[in-house]
């Protein structure tokens, strides 16, 4: 994934301010989600309808964004149990 701008950056900073939720998640509680929000996308899932505050603060946080990329790209390479790597 290509790192965002300078000025994507910004804007985004600048949404999250501007759309700040009293539901919203912060990092620390996003992260604590990603690996059941990849285990439904592994399983053909969305995630989104199960954890829809994960998908808003991904959609919000290029950092948090990155970290579940990151963690998708690794669990591509994981081989299956027939020795293969995952399917993505």
């Amino acid at each position: 994934m290509k790192q965002p701008t300078l000025s994507e950056r910004l804007t985004m900073m600048l949404r999250g301010v501007l759309t700040a939720d009293g539901d919203a998640i912060g990092c620390e509680e996003c992260y604590e989600q990603l690996d059941k929000c990849a285990d439904l996308l592994q399983a053909g899932k969305p995630f989104e309808e199960v954890y829809p505050e994960v998908k808003k603060h991904l959609d919000d946080c290029f950092c948090c964004a990155d970290e579940f990329e990151a963690l998708l790209t690794a669990l591509k390479t994981l081989p299956t149990s027939e020795g293969e790597p995952a399917a993505g």
